[in-house]
């Protein structure tokens, strides 16, 4: 029964996609009002049809009903109830419904908040969204079923991949990806309504910049969850490795970042028309791909894609909407006339470079994404790009990018005069200045300098207009420099919650520089009672631990931590004692042969102790560990949460003054 609800469901959500694209296509000649009435129930009707199937998926997979495939392949009788219910998002089949539920709420959203201010505009952009829920609909109803049966129901599951139930973080991490990936097709489907009707030419960003924002900061969430997850759960010390599907969220990212920054430009300047429409086709276009690279097979290999419809579908589906959506911007490339920009040295410049470092950013890491494929596809073999290219080709990017934030901030719009140059050159030596103290103080790597010299500019260019703007406040109203500052925020929370992400931009970028260039690394054997010295960090083997859990036995090496003093790091072999006590471990699950590590760490504001069990033997009493000092790892993970607290609250509604 459940297997039938939950396919009729998902027929009944393709049928009401169906019609409600039929209705609109036609009432844009014929029904008018009539007609857009019409395609928002057939939207409340898909959203309904899709909120039943994942129900019905749900029901399935808390309930263990393994006489459906899906169920079979990603629960077991042991699998606790958080990842049963996170099983829905475990593999291809379940994403793709996941995706498409999203999608049909957003669809109903838009077709409520805009159907009487915008009745005219409104069926072109339900239009769009009705045809992109019709091709996953159709993905769900055909190759991808989720609720294909077996002709044979096996009395336990495999269970999930032990990967995606070793950390909590798998429960809300794909979801806020998928989130940021669907959130998209809402600007893009403005964007194209804007194509093809020929009209809202400016109008379409700003009623997409709450839309935008949502996307986006979904996204930035769920790239530094994973990050965190990856850091975490694999045990190798490192938070990203340029692996596919970390590439297939980030160049979305990338592209985004630098439409938020040219649609101001627009909005103020009416400059970029065509540019901005532009990039939200790349982006929408560039999350079709990132679905594509994570679910059709292609990067275990390209001829395992073929396998299925799957594969064939999306690269079918990315080419018709490549084209028509580049067909359409190319149509009405005319109708969205360019202005001039007024002088190299304003703030709108200074965007436009930004984006242009942005969008190379994004293509650079494309092409490396995509190599590897294409030199299978050519000559059968596989080779690898590794993080060495990306490190040498998106790391000087980054620090141009930093640059040009940092001196955009500095600079006003329109044309910046002697005031504005004074300003950014005493910046530019308050930075340098910086660098020097560093590396004074130890610093000596000369790619960490200029990377935190670009830093220090950056947040300095931030801070300088937090304080004009706060002084400007108080002069005018009499309130403390604290509350002037508050009041920021409320005056043009744009502007000033722009600035916050750029600061925790700045401290994610700190860490990640510190933590890259003050990695130490140290693999070692040790017995229980035996001690190992790793910088200013002594680890001693206290035991060896083994707990039976109902889905998995781990395995724990307790290791005492003790903090070598001052004269013990100039050569005196004492410690201040025993300051915490680190247990890494490995967990056997009964579905696979191969152990899962849980790394163990010591995390302050200076730096990561970082331990993972690599090894162990019950019988010599001894373990093989991995351990792993990051500087300033907190850091990465604090200018992330700064991030996404800054987008979140520039979403909150407030009473401008």
């Amino acid at each position: 029964m459940i297997a039938l609800l939950g396919t009729g469901s998902l027929l009944l959500a393709l049928v009401c996609a169906v019609a409600g694209l039929g209705v609109l296509i036609r009432g844009h000649r014929r029904d008018g009002p009539r007609g857009l009435t019409r395609g928002y129930r057939a939207a409340i009707g898909m959203f309904t049809g899709v909120s039943l199937a994942v129900v019905a998926m749900e029901t399935a997979l808390i309930g263990f009903d393994f006489s459906i495939r899906y169920v079979a392949a990603n629960v077991n009788r042991v699998t606790p109830l958080l990842f049963r219910i996170a099983g829905l998002w475990g593999a291809l089949e379940g994403s793709i419904l996941l995706w498409v539920w999203i999608l049909s709420g957003l669809t109903v959203l838009v077709a409520q908040l805009y159907r009487s201010r915008h009745p005219t505009f409104l069926p072109y952009v339900l239009s769009v969204l009705f045809a992109i829920a019709t091709f996953f609909l159709a993905l769900i109803v055909g190759p991808a079923n989720p609720f294909t049966r077996l002709a044979v129901t096996p009395l336990d599951g495999v269970g999930l991949n032990p990967l995606l139930q070793n950390h909590l973080l798998m429960a809300v991490h794909p979801p806020l990806l998928y989130l940021g990936y669907v959130g998209f097709s809402v600007p893009y489907a403005f964007a194209m309504g804007t194509l093809l009707s020929g009209r809202h030419r400016d109008e379409w960003t700003t009623l997409t910049r709450r839309w935008t924002l949502v996307a986006w900061t979904a996204l930035t969430a769920g790239l530094f969850l994973g990050a965190r997850w990856s850091y975490d759960v694999l045990g190798w010390g490192g938070y990203w490795a340029w692996d596919p599907v970390e590439n297939a969220a980030v160049m979305p990212w990338l592209v985004a970042t630098a439409f938020i920054h040219s649609s101001m430009v627009q909005a103020r300047r009416q400059l970029l028309r065509t540019w901005n429409l532009g990039l939200i086709i790349v982006v929408f276009l560039l999350t079709i791909f990132g679905t594509f690279l994570t679910r059709s097979g292609v990067i275990a290999s390209v001829h395992s894609f073929t396998q299925s419809l799957i594969g064939p579908l999306f690269v079918a589906f990315l080419c018709v909407a490549t084209l028509v959506s580049l067909g359409a911007l190319f149509w009405r490339r005319r109708q969205a006339p360019e202005g001039g920009f007024d002088s190299p040295l304003s703030r709108e410049t200074m965007m436009l470079i930004n984006n242009l470092i942005l969008v190379t950013m994004a293509f650079t890491v494309f092409l490396g994404t995509i190599f590897p494929l294409v030199v299978e596809v050519a000559t059968g073999a596989k080779v690898t790009v590794g993080p060495p290219f990306f490190d040498h080709m998106v790391g000087p990017l980054g620090v141009l990018l930093l640059l040009a934030i940092g001196t955009g901030t500095a600079l006003r719009w329109g044309r910046s005069g002697r005031d504005d140059l004074r300003k950014l050159g005493a910046l530019a030596a308050a930075a340098v200045a910086t660098t020097g103290g560093l590396a004074a103080a130890g610093v000596h790597s000369s790619t960490a300098l200029i990377a935190l010299g670009a830093t220090v500019f950056v947040a300095l260019a931030q801070v300088t207009e937090y304080a004009r703007g706060a002084l400007a406040h108080r002069a005018a109203t009499g309130e403390g420099l604290l509350a002037s500052v508050g009041a920021l925020f409320s005056i043009n929370p744009q502007r000033y919650y722009g600035y916050l992400t750029h600061l925790g931009l700045v401290v994610a970028v700190a860490g990640i520089i510190a933590s890259q260039s003050g990695r130490i690394e140290v693999q070692g054997h040790l017995a229980v009672g035996e001690t190992i010295q790793v910088g200013a960090y002594t680890l001693r083997l206290e035991s060896l631990e083994a707990l039976v859990g109902a889905d998995r036995i781990v395995v724990a090496a307790p290791l005492a931590i003790g903090i070598l003093d001052a004269t013990a790091q100039a050569g005196t072999a004492r410690s201040s004692g025993d300051v915490d006590i680190l247990r890494p471990s490995e967990n056997f699950f009964r579905q696979s042969r191969t152990p899962i590590a849980t790394p163990a760490v010591r995390s302050t504001w200076r730096d990561d102790l970082y331990v993972a069990l690599l090894a162990f033997d019950p019988k010599e009493q001894s373990a093989v560990v991995r351990v792993v000092i990051s500087p300033m790892v907190s850091w990465l993970w604090a200018g992330g949460a700064i991030m996404v607290a800054a987008g979140v609250l520039a979403l909150w509604p407030t009473r401008g003054r």
